[in-house]
C-alpha cells in the first residue's frame, strides 16, 4: 500500500468550471499553464504542482482520489474547499 503520493492539482469554486478545464485537458491543453490560469489555490502559480505528500496529509476526499484513484489520468474531487482537478502523477 502506498504511503506517499505527488499530484498536480486545479482548484475551483464550481463544477461546472471545473468540468470545462478537465474537457480541455482531455483535449490536449496542458494542465500546468490551465492551472496558473485558474487555480485559487497558491499552488496554480507552481502549476498546481503540491509536490510529495503523506497518506492523510490531505483533507479526506483529495486523500482518497490520490491513493486509491487512477495515475496520470485527471479526475474531479470536491472538498470544503471547493472542486478539484486532480492529476496523481504517481505513488511510493
Amino acid at each position: 500500500m502506498a504511503t506517499t503520493a505527488a499530484a498536480l492539482h486545479i482548484l475551483v469554486k464550481h463544477k461546472n468550471q471545473a468540468e470545462d478545464i478537465l474537457r480541455q485537458l482531455k483535449k490536449g491543453a496542458k494542465f500546468q499553464t490551465l492551472a496558473r490560469k485558474h487555480s485559487i489555490c497558491p499552488s496554480g502559480k507552481k502549476g498546481g504542482d503540491l509536490g510529495e505528500f503523506r497518506r492523510g496529509q490531505m483533507v479526506p476526499p483529495f486523500d482518497k482520489a490520490c491513493f486509491k484513484g487512477e495515475v496520470l489520468t485527471p479526475q474531479l474531487v470536491k472538498t470544503k474547499f471547493g472542486w478539484h482537478i486532480v492529476k496523481v502523477l504517481y505513488r511510493t
